[in-house]
């Protein structure tokens, strides 16, 4: 049983390093390592995910504040509808059998594993510094959002200005149910949206992301802790293992580019949500590819 425990806090390392890199909650390694390598129930490894997702943001979040690359305004803004997502989210995956959740997790990992490895060059074609404010777009005009930071891979300052205000939030809803239905904080969806459809800068999405996703787990947190879901001996070394491991994370993220990021992330993301699908497949339909 101890053995058992160091596994999960090993792992929950590795998953707050990852989440730290790429603006999630570790949610993406913590689930399908409980559920495939340890066969704990998926609603439980939800559960304990969505208390990691907590524990990172406290821990890797408040560095990315101080390094003035999050985007507290912006942040704010789209935690509203993120917020309303996760506890609808958190009802359905009460309501859902194990098999499905665990078709829908891979199914949602490999799609943005997939699109993430597409625009792995987005900020490279982009000339943030001559971004603009839209006038013609009422509320992008009225939000106003525009900041700058330091990248220091890159040895620059850069500006941005956020677009398409509503997209986001749109996605940021959609978000918020998979933070609460598959335990992944949001940030896996909220950093693609922030990055390809609001323009803002990877790293400046990685941080925000990390910024918001504490709240939208907690939100969600509170409906499995209600419904006696959470297993506090797995959530234990889970959160103490993703705390340290975003500590870290979010010390090294500002020294890789943004590609590099994207690509780590793809090729985690794309194992993991392999091994999701043939389980969801297995337990649901009998279906064994291997």
């Amino acid at each position: 049983m101890l053995l058992t425990y160091v596994l999960i806090f090993v792992l929950a390392i590795f998953a707050g390093i990852l989440g730290a890199l790429v603006g999630i909650g570790g949610g993406i390694i913590i689930v399908p390592a409980l559920a495939l390598l340890l066969n704990i129930p998926i609603h439980q490894a939800v559960a304990a995910s969505l208390v990691s997702v907590i524990a990172t943001s406290i821990a890797g979040a408040h560095t990315y504040v101080e390094q003035q690359i999050t985007n507290v305004r912006l942040g704010m803004f789209l935690e509203v509808s993120t917020t309303l997502g996760a506890l609808v989210g958190a009802v359905l995956a009460l309501v859902l059998s194990g098999w499905v959740i665990s078709i829908v997790f891979g199914i949602l990992v490999m799609t943005m594993a997939i699109f993430s490895y597409v625009t792995r060059s987005h900020d490279d074609k982009i000339n943030f510094n001559e971004e603009r404010i839209n006038e013609n777009a009422k509320l992008e005009s009225y939000l106003n959002i525009t900041s700058k930071y330091y990248d220091k891979a890159l040895d620059k300052e850069i500006h941005y200005v956020a677009h398409r205000p509503v997209a986001g939030s749109s996605i940021s809803f959609i978000a918020g149910v998979g933070s609460g239905l598959l335990g992944i904080g949001g940030g896996i969806l909220k950093v693609t949206a922030m990055n390809a459809l609001m323009k803002i800068p990877m790293k400046v999405a990685v941080a925000t992301s990390k910024f918001m996703i504490g709240l939208t787990a907690a939100t969600s947190a509170i409906i499995y802790f209600i419904s006696g879901t959470i297993n506090f001996f797995i959530v234990a070394p889970v959160a103490i293992g993703t705390m340290a491991g975003a500590t870290l994370g979010s010390l090294l993220m500002n020294r890789f580019k943004s590609k590099t990021i994207k690509l780590i992330f793809t090729i985690v993301a794309s194992y993991l949500a392999f091994r999701m699908l043939l389980k969801g497949l297995s337990d649901g339909f009998g279906i064994n590819i291997f």
